[in-house]
């Protein structure tokens, strides 16, 4: 008889159930699922303040002299674009066949040092990816992953309209280095009372806020001190209604190693313009963009929108990669794949257990900065 696997566990892991979160199994990781209401956590942060423990993400440190060189070949965005200190930038990370090893935030420091943030799922497989294409291209980089060991760092969300006061209040001596940033850019501020901290301006739920870097032995004591200021804590329930609302792509689910970019609406994180070669360009030039990603809104009653279903369109058949009920709009919304010739207010057919229900296409995002976009 095999032996299960254990959970890994963040370092909030006992603070989560200490408050008395509800925890799931999350891709091998122990995570709050939410802390009493999923509905109450989703609409503070659209109204106010919330924050999610993200610490299962990976930071990936890259140093060297050719550390720019290298990431113009490793994704998919061109890195050229990063040329203030903090600058962010979000990209994909692509075999040649041009399907996504992971989608990542690129922060850069210097010219000898940039940082990735790379999802959960897939950091061991990214940071193999990394050393393989490191020692391919003799760039000489140290690539080192902080999410264990003494130089490990934790990460919090705090996201919301008043996120950013809130993370003040805790945080005051990065205010002057972090107020007039703009969103995807991030600044590091050292010797605060919380050690070395990484306040970046980029989020997953459409609303403003900060993604904070600490290490991880003291994040519990930023986890209790947002808390003391009226940060509510908030579980994967929520941030995944927020950024399926936010219109905001989730790997493994909204696409994978099978799926090509320019078919998950991500065109925009793609430069096919430069002459800069990268992994998956060739591939992406020659298949193009088959398939539209958009949203749907249901029009009927009886049922919830959910990944997989088959989506019936006068131009051929597509299909949910993710759905749920809107808490913001209190209908049924699924982001979709959809043959090329469907178009925007255009009615399609779901098909749900052995009914098909009409759903309206439309343009994403639904919500973005508390404000329903879509009728």
């Amino acid at each position: 008889m095999t032996q299960a696997t254990p959970l890994k566990a963040t370092p909030l892991n006992a603070a989560h159930r200490s408050a008395g979160a509800k925890m799931v199994d999350f891709g091998g990781w122990d995570m709050p699922v939410n802390y009493g209401s999923q509905i109450e956590e989703h609409h503070a942060v659209r109204t106010d303040c919330g924050m999610f423990d993200v610490s299962h993400m990976c930071v990936v440190d890259l140093r060297g002299d050719n550390v720019r060189s290298f990431l113009r070949g490793l994704v998919a965005n061109n890195v050229d674009k990063l040329q203030v200190p903090g600058k962010a930038l979000y990209s994909c990370m692509l075999k040649p066949e041009g399907t996504v090893i992971d989608d990542l935030i690129i922060y850069f420091f210097s010219e000898n040092w940039f940082r990735l943030v790379v999802n959960a799922g897939t950091a061991e497989k990214d940071v193999a990816w990394m050393n393989a294409r490191n020692v391919e291209t003799n760039s000489g980089l140290t690539i080192t992953q902080r999410r264990d060991g003494a130089n490990a760092f934790a990460l919090v969300a705090v996201q919301g309209p008043n996120a950013r006061a809130k993370a003040w209040e805790v945080l005051p001596e990065t205010k002057a280095a972090s107020a007039e940033i703009k969103p995807f850019n991030a600044v590091i501020v050292e010797n605060t009372s919380f050690g070395e901290v990484m306040v970046a301006r980029t989020g997953y739920t459409g609303e403003d806020g900060f993604e904070i870097a600490v290490p991880a032995d003291r994040v519990t004591d930023l986890w209790n001190a947002l808390v003391a200021v009226g940060v509510k804590p908030a579980g994967l329930g929520a941030r995944d209604t927020l950024r399926l609302e936010a219109g905001m792509n989730l790997y493994g689910q909204d696409m994978d190693e099978t799926v090509n970019p320019l078919d998950a609406g991500l065109a925009w994180t793609i430069d096919l313009v430069s002459e800069r070669d990268f992994v998956g360009k060739k591939a992406l030039q020659e298949q193009g963009q088959k398939a539209q990603f958009l949203g749907l809104i249901l029009r009927e009653k009886g049922g919830i929108l959910r990944a997989h279903q088959q989506i019936i369109t006068a131009h051929g058949d597509g299909e949910i990669t993710s759905g749920t009920f809107s808490p913001s709009m209190q209908q049924a919304i699924a982001l979709a794949r959809l043959p090329m010739g469907v178009a925007i207010g255009d009615t399609v057919q779901v098909v749900i257990r052995d009914k098909q229900l009409a759903a309206t296409v439309v343009k994403l995002p639904f919500v973005r900065n508390g404000k329903v976009l879509v009728a």
